[in-house]
C-alpha cells in the first residue's frame, strides 16, 4: 500500500511526544516508515521557584504539534486525514499533576526538573528500601504532604503528563506501565503498582490531609498491546482544531519518554539496552533478575511491556564539548576562515581516535550543572592535567568524549560489574553519536559491550509510540520484542562497534583516576560557584 492510500484509508499510526523542548508528531505505516512528521517547539517557565508549563501552553501546543504533522500530511501526499488506526501519546516522565474530584488542576504542572523533594525521596527511600528519586511522582506528593500544602485534602487523582493528555483526548484514567514505573514503584511479577509499598504510603499517610488511599489516587496501569481507549469527540476537537479528525479512534496506553526511546531502539529485550546522549544522558538496560541492594544511581523502572529495568540518568554530556568546539569556531576566525560548523564537529571528534587510550593524562569534568551520580548539587568545569601528561589535541577531545561518558559509566559499573549485569549489546541515539565511528567506538570502551546506531534512532520517542500504538493493532499474538525485531527492524541499517579490549582497559584507567579526581571538581565548586 502507498503512502497516499494508507493515509487517505486511515490505516497509518500517530504518534505524539512531549519532550522538554519539543513537541513532536510523528505518522508512520504498519512496517514503521515514517510517512509525515511536525512539531511545536516550547519551553518551561520557572513561576514561584517550580519549573512548569501550564495547562493551556499544553493543550495549545498539542493543536500546534498535530496542525504541523497535518499539514505535512497534504503538503506531501494531498490527503486531509479523517482518521488513523492508533495514536499514542508520550511525554517526559515523573512530575507531578493533581486534580481535585472535579477534574481541576490543584497546582501548576511540577515536572521532573523540580530538585524540591528531598526529603520525601529520602524518607521513601529508607521505607521501601527501594530507591524513590526525587523526580518521581511519588516523591512530589508525599513532599507537599510533608509541607502542609494546602491542596494535598483535595487531591482526587494524579498523574504524568502523557496520562494527561491520555485523559483528556480518552476519559481514561490510564498510564503505560514504563511511565507509571516512574510514578511509584511496579511490582514486576504482578505488572501493577506494588501492594505492600502502597500499603507503606498509607501507614506514613495516615495523620496527614490526604483524604484517600493512594490505590484510589493513582491511574490505572496498561502493558504495551493493552487497550486504553478511543479518541472521545471532546479529545478530537482538543487535538485537532481544524475538525476534520474524526472521534473513535483507538489509543494505545500512554506511555514516558524512557520507555518510548527503548522502543524507539529495538532494546526492549532482555540483556539489552539503550544510551541516549544529549545535553542529559541516560542509559537503560533492561535485567534479568532484580539487584542485590539499593543504589542511589540507579533507579528502577520497567520496558513498556513489564520487564525490569536498571536506568542511570547523568545531567552533564555534550554541553561541554559544545563549549569547546566553539572555541575552535572562534580560532578559526581568527585566521578569516568560516567553518562549516557539521565539518567542524566531525573533524574534532574524529581527531580523538588517535588519543591515547587513557587521553593521555588529561583529565576533564563536565559539570555545568550538579550531577546527582557522584554526589554534586552544584557544578563547575574543570579540565585538570599535569606537566608530565601528553596534552594534545586529540587528547584532549577524547578526554571531552570520555568525560560525557565518565559519569554514565560510573553509575553502570554498579550494575555491569558490581552486580555482574549482562549486557549483549546496547543502542545508541543521540547528537554524541552523530560522527560514524566515533561515539560508538567510546561508548563500547566504557561498557565493555557492542553498541549499535541506527539509521532510524533519530525518529525519537515519538515514533517509538507510533510504533506502539502499531503493535496494540498488529501484534498478532506477538511479544512487544518480536514484533520490533521481526516487523519493524528486521531489515534495519545500523553501524555496530565492538569494544577494543586496549580502549576499554583505557577508559578504565581513566575511570579511576577521575573518581580521584573528583576531589578537585569539589574544591572547584567550593571555590568558584
Amino acid at each position: 500500500m502507498g503512502a497516499k492510500e494508507c493515509l487517505e484509508e486511515g490505516k497509518a499510526y500517530l504518534g505524539i511526544e512531549f519532550g522538554s523542548t519539543r513537541i513532536k508528531g510523528v505518522v508512520c505505516d504498519e512496517k514503521g516508515e515514517v510517512l509525515a512528521m511536525g512539531g511545536f517547539s516550547w519551553e518551561n517557565s520557572l513561576k514561584d521557584g517550580i519549573w512548569t508549563y501550564s495547562e493551556e501552553e499544553i493543550f495549545a501546543g498539542l493543536k500546534a504539534c498535530y496542525a504541523d504533522t497535518a499539514r505535512d500530511m497534504e503538503n506531501k501526499y494531498g490527503v486531509k486525514v479523517k482518521r488513523f488506526a492508533g495514536i499514542g501519546i508520550s511525554a517526559m516522565m515523573h512530575g507531578y499533576l493533581a486534580f481535585d474530584s472535579g477534574a481541576s488542576l490543584l497546582v501548576p504542572f511540577r515536572t521532573w526538573r523540580n530538585t524540591i523533594t528531598g526529603e520525601a525521596a529520602e524518607k521513601l527511600t529508607k521505607e521501601f528500601d527501594y530507591n524513590i528519586p526525587q523526580r518521581w511522582s511519588i516523591s512530589h506528593l508525599y513532599q507537599a504532604m510533608l509541607n502542609k500544602e494546602e491542596h494535598v485534602k483535595d487531591v482526587d487523582f494524579f498523574t504524568t503528563l502523557a496520562g494527561f493528555v491520555h485523559w483528556k483526548l480518552t476519559g481514561r484514567k490510564v498510564l503505560g506501565v514504563g511511565d507509571a514505573s516512574g510514578m511509584f514503584p511496579i511490582d514486576i511479577s504482578t505488572g501493577n503498582f506494588d501492594e505492600k509499598m502502597i500499603a507503606k504510603f498509607d501507614a506514613l499517610a495516615k495523620d496527614t490531609a490526604l483524604s484517600k488511599g493512594l490505590k484510589d489516587l493513582l491511574p490505572e496501569v496498561l502493558s504495551a498491546g493493552e487497550d486504553a481507549g478511543t479518541l472521545t469527540a471532546e479529545g478530537a476537537a482538543l487535538l485537532d482544531e481544524s475538525g476534520i479528525l474524526e472521534a473513535g479512534i483507538p489509543l494505545c496506553p500512554p506511555e514516558g519518554d524512557a520507555g518510548t526511546g527503548m522502543v524507539a531502539t529495538n532494546s526492549v529485550k532482555v540483556r539489552t539496552g539503550n544510551i541516549s546522549a544529549g545535553t542529559s544522558v541516560f542509559a537503560m538496560v533492561v535485567l534479568e533478575k532484580d539487584l542485590s541492594k539499593v543504589y542511589p544511581e540507579i533507579d528502577l523502572v520497567t520496558t513498556p511491556d513489564g520487564a525490569l529495568v536498571g536506568m542511570v540518568h547523568c545531567n552533564n554530556c555534550t554541553s561541554e564539548i559544545n563549549n569547546w568546539v566553539k572555541v575552535f569556531r572562534e580560532f578559526c576566525e581568527l585566521y578569516g576562515i568560516e567553518p562549516d560548523m557539521n565539518e567542524l564537529f566531525t573533524k574534532l571528534y574524529s581527531v580523538s581516535l588517535d588519543g591515547d587510550a587513557d587521553c593521555g593524562g588529561v583529565m576533564l569534568y563536565n559539570y555545568l550543572s550538579g550531577e546527582p551520580v557522584t554526589g554534586f548539587e552544584k557544578g563547575a568545569l574543570v579540565l585538570a592535567r599535569t606537566a608530565e601528561d601528553n596534552f594534545s589535541l586529540a587528547n584532549l577531545m577524547r578526554s571531552n568524549l570520555y568525560s560525557a561518558m565518565a559519569t554514565l559509566k560510573v553509575g553502570l559499573d554498579l550494575m555491569l560489574k558490581e552486580e555482574g549485569v549482562k549486557v549483549d549489546e546496547m543502542y545508541g541515539h543521540g547528537g554524541y553519536f552523530k560522527t560514524k565511528g566515533v561515539g560508538t567506538k567510546v561508548a563500547a570502551a566504557a561498557i565493555n559491550a557492542p553498541v549499535s546506531v541506527m539509521e532510524t534512532a533519530s525518529e525519537g520517542g515519538a515514533w517509538g509510540i507510533a510504533l506502539l500504538a502499531a503493535y496494540m493493532d498488529k501484534k498478532a499474538g506477538m511479544t512487544l520484542s518480536e514484533y520490533l525485531s521481526d516487523v519493524i527492524f528486521k531489515d534495519a541499517k545500523c553501524e555496530k562497534c565492538a569494544p577494543d579490549a586496549k580502549d576499554v582497559q583505557g577508559f578504565d584507567e581513566y575511570i579511576e583516576k577521575y573518581k580521584k579526581g573528583l576531589a578537585i571538581e569539589r574544591a572547584a565548586v567550593e571555590v568558584l560557584v
